[in-house]
């Protein structure tokens, strides 16, 4: 077997991403080619416009690269999110929904669709929910000065819990015919709906984010070993812990407001990336953000290709996801024995 360096293994999962991404322009139910996906992404520099269809092009332009440049973002942030509070929490099974914020954006989004507010109407609500749940932790935390690990999962977990119940509410209440339909689309998640001010609006705070956060994982190493050995190490364990949360919930929730809530990335690729370059948040922080930003953009693939109408992403993450974390778990058994 050849074992790659970091560097040349980072290189290579950015030449696959590029290489996904070219294939998956020319892939779909309007089908061009690769030759002429290459013309149109470099069409300033083809002497021969004309010969491109301009169908050809606005396919290319307008609909397949937001797609799937949301769709790479979106895995990107979900795994990295999923990687640090694992890290955070030193517990290998956590994943974005533990903090309730994924609960909270999606509450959000569907009061946003009840009270028929426009598509910026609706990211702009999922996102502040998805922060008045950080916000109620903490809030929470401070009133009853506890601020420990365990008391920031359980109230994480009773806020998801109760912002899931809103949403089943708002399901129970919705018009049959027209909203609970845009609901259950909506919350199952999907890049359909993909434009440039989508992708714009997604692109900053997470590229901003996970930059951050990718700085921070050598905090994130000291955490991982517990809050007695970071007080030694002289680390501001509940600084620390707050400003990590805070970008994790910056990317998930403005994940959640623009394609809805996916589930399962941010639980295995962590585990399958820790496979390949091991326990060190400041190699594994990189490999899982590319990572999970191919997967996606694999699974988008799937979800475009195996019916007439797109199917959810969050079903085709579910399939994929459970027997793919039962290989992982299989492997991370065998290799420990």
């Amino acid at each position: 077997m050849v074992y790659l360096s970091y560097r040349n293994l980072l290189i290579a999962f950015i030449t696959l991403t590029m290489m996904l991404i070219l294939i998956s322009l020319a892939i779909g139910h309007y089908s061009i080619s690769i030759s002429q996906v290459i013309n149109i992404l470099f069409i300033y520099l083809n002497q021969n416009t004309n010969q491109i269809p301009i169908l050809d092009q606005q396919v290319i332009w307008q609909v397949r690269i937001p797609l799937i440049l949301l769709a790479f973002l979106s895995g990107a942030g979900l795994a990295l999110c999923g990687v640090v509070l694992q890290g955070v929490f030193y517990n290998p099974l956590v994943d974005p929904h533990v903090i309730g914020v994924n609960s909270g954006a999606a509450f959000g989004g569907t009061l946003a669709i009840i009270l028929n507010f426009s598509t910026f109407g609706l990211i702009v609500l999922a996102f502040l929910f998805g922060l008045l749940t950080l916000i109620l932790i903490f809030s929470f935390i401070h009133s009853i000065k506890q601020n420990s690990l365990l008391m920031l999962v359980l109230i994480g977990l009773i806020l998801s819990g109760f912002f899931s119940a809103l949403v089943s509410l708002m399901q129970y209440l919705a018009d049959t015919e027209e909203k609970l339909p845009n609901i259950v689309f909506w919350l199952l998640g999907s890049f359909a709906t993909a434009t440039w001010n989508k992708l714009i609006l997604l692109a900053i705070p997470i590229i901003l984010a996970s930059y951050l956060l990718t700085t921070l994982s050598w905090r994130i190493n000291i955490l991982s070993l517990g809050d007695n050995e970071a007080k030694n190490l002289g680390i501001s364990t509940p600084f620390s812990r707050w400003l990590i949360l805070l970008l994790c919930t910056l990317i998930i929730s403005i994940q959640v407001a623009v394609s809805g809530c996916i589930g399962w990335i941010g639980l295995i690729i962590p585990h399958a990336a820790r496979l390949i370059v091991g326990a060190n948040h400041q190699r594994l922080l990189p490999i899982t953000f590319w990572l999970g930003g191919c997967f996606m953009i694999i699974v988008d693939d799937i979800a475009r290709l195996i019916s007439s109408a797109e199917v959810p992403i969050g079903i085709i993450t579910a399939l994929l996801g459970a027997p793919c974390f039962v290989l992982l778990l299989r492997q991370q058994i065998l290799k420990k024995s």
